[in-house]
């Protein structure tokens, strides 16, 4: 978040706008917000069981205010993937109209197909790109309570960076900087066991709860939210709330994530396999 937070008091201040594709995590809108900036919602498509991205769409929302683009992959909440085309054509759109990216990569770890890692613009910058990237120890590695993650950018910018820091927190404590060391030199096997039990609630939600032909959402090809709706509820906090009343089951109503999402419920499964699979039994005893 202290990442997030720098990022978007770095790209953009009062009167300035940042485009975001959404569903989206509301965490950035607010940050850049509380700067005195203005979040514009870019809204994403699902179709096919897949969320797709309408550059043409984005394009068309840059304004002569448009200081940046926040661009979340893979996503929370939808488990979107940026491919390197779209991030190619990100790119030159942020080159054409001299804007920044904050690229949100946190989830770069969590895909599920045959590659280890999820495309980053860091495969196709160069060193001139105006990109900000935010991370964090706490998805990959699991820690989430230790507040620590950090921000990549060019080395012209450290001194700004620094003093953002120092006027806030002035850091982090020594040992969870030894905690973050540990990870990233020894941490690959707990990595690559977060993601395969991951993996395998996924497809327990998937299997579990698209057999249902009310349950509509997008196969997850990153992250670890399963992103769906059910017909008969366009009111995802109503749903939210009676899913609660009837079954027990707690999930995120997708109004949150704004324009795009209102309909749609986030269900987090980094958990552990048998409280997926009770989650998928509530779930369908619910919907009959």
């Amino acid at each position: 978040m202290q990442a997030i937070q720098i990022a978007a008091r770095m790209v953009a201040g009062a009167g300035d706008e940042v485009l975001v594709p959404t569903p989206a995590w509301p965490n950035f809108a607010a940050a850049v917000e509380v700067g005195g900036a203005k979040t514009v919602a870019v809204r994403m498509d699902l179709k096919d069981r897949a969320w797709t991205l309408d550059l043409d769409r984005l394009a068309a929302a840059v304004t002569p205010r448009t200081r940046a683009i926040f661009v979340n992959s893979p996503s929370n909440p939808t488990g979107w993937i940026a491919s390197r085309e779209e991030q190619a054509a990100l790119l030159a759109l942020a080159r054409k109209h001299d804007l920044w990216i904050v690229a949100d990569e946190i989830y770069g770890r969590f895909v599920y197909g045959e590659e280890k890692r999820a495309p980053s613009f860091h495969d196709i910058m160069d060193e001139h790109d105006r990109i900000l990237f935010v991370q964090t120890f706490s998805k990959n590695w699991a820690m989430t309570g230790w507040r620590i993650g950090w921000i990549e950018a060019h080395p012209a910018l450290g001194d700004v960076i620094e003093n953002l820091i120092q006027y806030s927190t002035s850091g982090v404590a020594v040992f969870m900087q030894r905690a973050g060391v540990a990870a990233l030199e020894r941490g690959d096997g707990f990595v690559e066991h977060q993601v395969a039990r991951a993996k395998t609630n996924r497809d327990i939600l998937e299997n579990g709860l698209g057999s249902s032909n009310r349950i509509s959402f997008a196969r997850t090809n990153g992250a670890f939210y399963f992103f769906f709706g059910v017909e008969g509820f366009d009111d995802s906090m109503a749903l939210a709330k009676e899913l609660i009343d009837k079954a027990g089951v707690g999930l995120a109503p997708g109004k949150a994530f704004g324009p795009g999402a209102e309909k749609y419920l986030r269900l987090c499964f980094a958990r552990r396999t048998d409280h997926i699979e009770e989650t998928v039994r509530r779930i369908s005893a619910f919907l009959g």
